[in-house]
C-alpha cells in the first residue's frame, strides 16, 4: 500500500509540474484576449483579415446598379437631347468617367475662364501653370513677354459670362476632350508705356466670344481639368 501511495504521489508532483510549464508557455486568459477572427462577422468584413493585404490589395470597382446609370443618363439627357451627337457623345464620355456631370463641368469651366482671362491681363504666370497644359502655357507665356518687352499694360474688368454651351466631347487616347463655347462680356484696355489707350476701350463692354477645349486624363485621380485649345470666334 505504501508503494502504492509513493507511486501515486509522484505521477501527482509530475501532473503538477508539467501543467505549470505548459500554463508559463501558453500563457493564461485575461479577458482582454481577441477574439478569434471570424471572416463571416461584420467587423471583420469591414476591416479585413489584420495584415493579410499589406496595403497591396487592389480593391476591384464597384458595380453600378441600373438606377445609378438611369441618374447618369437622366443628367445627361436634361443637358442634352436625346438622339443628338452631343447626347451620344456625353454618354460615352460618362460611361467611361463615372462622375462626369455635365452641368458640374460647365459651372467648372466658367470659372476657369474667368481665371484665365484676368490671369493672361495680369501677366499672372502662376495661376495660368494650374491651368493650362504645357502648349498653351507657352503660348500665353510668350504673348505675356512681348507684351511685357513693349511697356504695355492690359486693364480688364470681367463683367460676366453670358453664355457656356458643350458643343463637343470625346475620349482620345485615355484624355477626355470637352469643347466649349463661352459668350463672355470684358472691358478691357491696352496702354503703351506711355499710358497712351492703343487697344480696346476703358468704357465700354465688348463681347467676346471663345470655343475652348478642356482635357483630363482619364486614369488619373486628379479631377482637375486644363486648357488645351483656344479659338476666337469674334
Amino acid at each position: 500500500m505504501g508503494s502504492f501511495d509513493f507511486i501515486t504521489f509522484f505521477f501527482l508532483i509530475a501532473a503538477v509540474v508539467i501543467f505549470l510549464q505548459l500554463r508559463s508557455v501558453l500563457g493564461r486568459r485575461t479577458g482582454s484576449e481577441r477574439p478569434p477572427f471570424d471572416p463571416y462577422s461584420p467587423r471583420e468584413v469591414s476591416k479585413g483579415p489584420e495584415n493579410a493585404d499589406n496595403g497591396k490589395v487592389v480593391q476591384l470597382p464597384r458595380r453600378e446598379s441600373a438606377a445609378e446609370e438611369e441618374s447618369r443618363y437622366t443628367a445627361i439627357d436634361t443637358f442634352a437631347k436625346v438622339g443628338t451627337p452631343l447626347n451620344g457623345q456625353l454618354r460615352a464620355l460618362s460611361d467611361a468617367d463615372r462622375s462626369f456631370n455635365p452641368e458640374d463641368f460647365v459651372n467648372g469651366a466658367k470659372m476657369a475662364y474667368e481665371m484665365i482671362v484676368m490671369a493672361f491681363a495680369d501677366g499672372d504666370r502662376k495661376t495660368l501653370k494650374g491651368l493650362l497644359s504645357r502648349e498653351v502655357y507657352e503660348g500665353f507665356d510668350a504673348a505675356i513677354s512681348e507684351r511685357e518687352a513693349r511697356g504695355e499694360v492690359v486693364k480688364s474688368t470681367f463683367v460676366g459670362i453670358e453664355k457656356a454651351d458643350i458643343t463637343h466631347a470625346e475620349i482620345k487616347d485615355n484624355e477626355e476632350n470637352i469643347t466649349v463655347r463661352i459668350i463672355s462680356q470684358l472691358i478691357s484696355a491696352t496702354y503703351d508705356k506711355q499710358g497712351k489707350l492703343i487697344d480696346g476701350d476703358a468704357d465700354s463692354v465688348a463681347e467676346v466670344n471663345d470655343l475652348w477645349t478642356f482635357s483630363r486624363d482619364i486614369r488619373s485621380r486628379d479631377p482637375n481639368w486644363k486648357l488645351i485649345a483656344t479659338e476666337s470666334e469674334n
